[in-house]
């Protein structure tokens, strides 16, 4: 079951709980999970309880109580535990890992994976200054409104709608892709930096490490090709956990930069996942005498599932990104 199938299966459940009379609430459009945070277990976490407590009239644990006894039978679901305030901690039955179930997903939908509909049917006006990166972030945003259905529209004049400061000087000088960078990674209310660093091919450079996650994941998919054996979506035991947990948010990341026209939190997120996955990657393919198993393919699926987020993310800032680096 993947975090999208999972979303659908709670929200269900409130339906459910409203259709018997259990909740007096309007139902959601949509219900976020996530792994699960301290104090938490299973594999996927929601606060869906607390947040439908409010509009209820009832405690976060009694709507939690009441939405558990809807899920805890559902097809998919071996457990369902209270915790905290009222979270619930959801754990998917045997056979539905949802480290395979992500990959899967992933791989389904390529460049597509996190596009949904939160902006289907809108408009979004956009108007700004004549300021080079006020154009930019124009730009970025109406390429990643377009992946949650809406249409972005850009007018020039005052009074502006989107107005980022202003970065310092030209960043043409830092070459297409480091200027992108340069003008999106920081939010519109931080100064850019038009600096040398966003050149350097070091760790300390975040597009730096972006952009050589993405290579390495390309790369050791060349690596199994060489050793002569594909990808198939498994239970990686030993992902990182933040990586997994950075794939299954992309889709929630994109929504917020769309919905609030913040391509920002899409380059932070990228360098979250590319932090998560540079430990990751040299642990894919077999080593020495080594035979590829079924964990080797379960890994190269995980990084290729990396790799396809990577380019997609940076694609929509207007980023080239290479396979050699």
């Amino acid at each position: 079951m993947t975090p999208v199938e999972l979303s659908r299966t709670v929200l269900r459940a409130v339906r459910r709980a409203v259709d018997e009379g259990e909740l007096n609430v309007s139902v959601p459009e949509r219900v976020v999970v996530t792994p699960p945070g301290p104090g938490g277990c299973g594999d996927y976490a929601t606060s869906i309880a607390l947040q439908l407590a409010g509009p209820a009239g009832q405690p976060p644990l009694r709507v939690a109580e009441i939405l558990l006894a809807h899920l805890a039978d559902a097809t998919g679901v071996e457990d369902v535990v209270v915790t905290g305030p009222g979270f619930l901690n959801i754990s998917l039955a045997s056979g539905s890992s949802p480290t395979a179930a992500l990959v899967g997903e992933i791989r389904r939908l390529g460049a597509a994976y996190g596009h949904g509909d939160a902006l289907a049917g809108q408009v979004v006006a956009l108007r700004v200054p004549y300021d080079v990166r006020a154009e930019v972030v124009a730009d970025a945003v109406v390429r990643i409104v377009a992946t949650q259905g809406g249409r972005g529209e850009v007018d020039h004049g005052e009074p502006a709608s989107l107005r980022p400061v202003p970065a310092p000087e030209d960043p043409a000088l830092l070459g297409p892709d480091a200027a992108q960078w340069a003008l999106l990674h920081p939010a519109a209310h931080d100064r850019p930096r038009i600096t040398a660093d966003h050149l350097v091919q070091r760790e300390s450079n975040p597009l730096f490490r972006v952009r050589y996650a993405h290579a390495r994941a390309r790369a050791v998919g060349r690596g199994a090709g060489r050793l002569g054996f594909d990808a198939v979506p498994g239970d990686v035991r030993d992902a990182p956990s933040g990586l997994v947990a950075a794939l299954a948010d992309y889709p929630r990341v994109l929504t917020g930069a769309a919905v609030h026209r913040a391509p920002d939190r899409l380059a932070r997120h990228l360098v979250t996942v590319a932090d998560a996955a540079l430990p990751f990657l040299p642990t894919v393919l077999p080593r020495g005498e080594e035979k590829p198993s079924a964990a080797h393919r379960a890994r190269l699926a995980l990084a290729e599932a990396t790799g396809t987020v990577l380019a997609g993310g940076l694609s929509l800032l207007g980023i080239d990104a290479p396979d050699h680096l």
